[in-house]
């Protein structure tokens, strides 16, 4: 079951408690809730010195797109998130504004002068794409150091032990079936393949490691000469090369480099170095042993799930029962484009300076409790701020104008969307306008 936070009366995290038990002293009055996301209450009554607390360890999973974050005490699991950041987007709006600029210079309108490529980069300097991602895990590690008693850390490392890729003894009918072809190459092959037939493109069914090019054809173990195969197709293939059996484009990925693992390799020294920075006790894993725990624990796949099994502190057996990660994006703190435009380009409004209006600010999570007109009731969701005092709401996908005296903000904007899923392991997709709806996304 997913744990609430819990903080004393002077703000020193407790262990979290049961969702029960957190709504008992929040009836009783002996609480108050003090975050919604993740959810943590106050209590009045009680300091860290007439509490217990015993040792937590957050573990990470980083990821290109989505990284997964697992609160562990023991051989339970507390809570869990899958934090997915904004890299792309960040991309995106650099070449953006690249061609934007590019262009004025070409049209001699609003000219700057292009400086000299003689600045210096600081030492470690990542590209704004891979710095976020770094400063989105920190974040959340810090956070949660500040709700609940945290000890040590576990990072996911590298996603492949290159070493033991290179080292491992493979041969026979083993290569296919048994461990002798290590879950480092396996995990390798997996993440390259998109867990996929290279052949017949079958998913969620028994993949075995293949030749490309057979070895009795001359082929070699090196990992660019392996796929993934199911099998069927493995023994129809039989002793033809990919190019024989009618897909000369399985060697030509083979020989791709992995993108997303690339960037992942990118910044895993930088978020280790941050890491220990906090003076926790840091422990490092490979992909091939977080795949090996959660297959040994019998774990579904997700990125809540691979945090949990990083590293060697996973023990024999884990409780997760109940679990409802919960779902972070990163959207950034706004832009700062002064000037609007329509799909061509031309100027349609410009935006004032000044970014709150009667408290509140875009982004904010409001409650409306509109008491008549089309969308009468009590409504939930983010807002839009206006000088004039009508409010922008998106409701069921639609945008309704609510005034500004009905609405009462119950979360600050902080540059992330939350997503409560329903069930372990899903996510919605879309808003409910009720408050005491079991889905909503904010």
């Amino acid at each position: 079951m997913t744990q609430v936070f819990v903080l004393d009366r002077e703000r020193h995290p407790l262990d979290p408690c049961h969702p029960a038990r957190a709504r008992e002293l929040l009836r009783d009055g002996r609480a108050a809730v003090w975050r919604r996301f993740p959810f943590t209450i106050i209590l009045n009554d009680r300091s860290r010195a007439e509490s217990v607390v015993h040792e937590h360890r957050v573990k990470i999973d980083p990821g290109s797109h989505t990284t997964g974050l697992a609160l562990v005490a023991g051989a339970r699991v507390l809570w869990a998130a899958e934090l997915t950041h904004r890299g792309q987007r960040i991309t995106a709006a650099l070449r953006s504004r690249h061609a934007i600029r590019r262009g004025r210079r070409q049209r001699q309108t609003r000219y700057r002068q292009p400086r000299f490529l003689n600045r210096r980069r600081p030492v470690g300097w990542l590209p704004p794409a891979l710095g976020s991602r770094v400063a989105n895990i920190m974040t959340w590690v810090e956070r949660l150091a500040r709700l609940c008693p945290i000890t040590a850390l576990s990072q996911e490392l590298v996603r492949f032990d290159m070493q033991l890729m290179q080292n491992a003894e493979i041969a026979g009918v083993q290569y296919q079936q048994g461990e002798l072809a290590g879950y480092e190459v396996r995990e390798y092959l997996l993440e390259k393949w998109h867990r996929t037939c290279a052949y017949c493109g079958a998913k969620n069914v028994p993949l075995e490691v293949e030749h490309i090019t057979p070895k009795v054809r001359g082929g070699s173990n090196r990992v660019s000469n392996l796929t993934l195969a199911c099998v069927p197709c493995n023994k129809k293939k039989g002793a033809q090369t990919a190019a024989e059996f009618g897909f000369p484009q399985v060697q030509a990925q083979a020989r791709m480099p992995l993108q997303d693992a690339a960037a992942v390799n990118a910044t895993r020294w930088r978020l280790y170095q941050a890491l220990h920075a906090t003076g926790l006790s840091v422990e490092t894993g490979t992909g091939g042993r977080t795949r090996y725990n959660r297959t040994r624990l019998g774990l579904a796949k997700s990125h809540w799930a691979d945090a949990a099994c990083v590293g060697a502190s996973t023990p024999d057996t884990l409780e997760v029962t109940g679990i409802r990660p919960l779902g972070i994006r990163a959207m950034g703190h706004g832009t700062r484009q002064m000037c609007r435009t329509d799909a061509h380009g031309f100027p349609q409004t410009h935006r004032g300076r000044q970014k709150g209006y009667f408290g509140m600010q875009t982004g904010d999570l409001v409650k409306a409790m509109v008491p008549k007109g089309k969308y009468i009731g009590t409504l939930m969701s983010r807002v839009v701020v206006k000088a004039s005092g009508w409010f922008d709401l998106v409701i069921h996908g639609k945008k309704a104008s609510v005034h500004q005296q009905h609405c009462t903000r119950l979360w600050a904007a902080d540059g992330y969307t939350y997503t409560l899923p329903a069930v372990a392991g899903t996510a919605v997709s879309s808003p409910r306008s009720s408050e005491g709806s079991p889905q909503r996304k904010f």
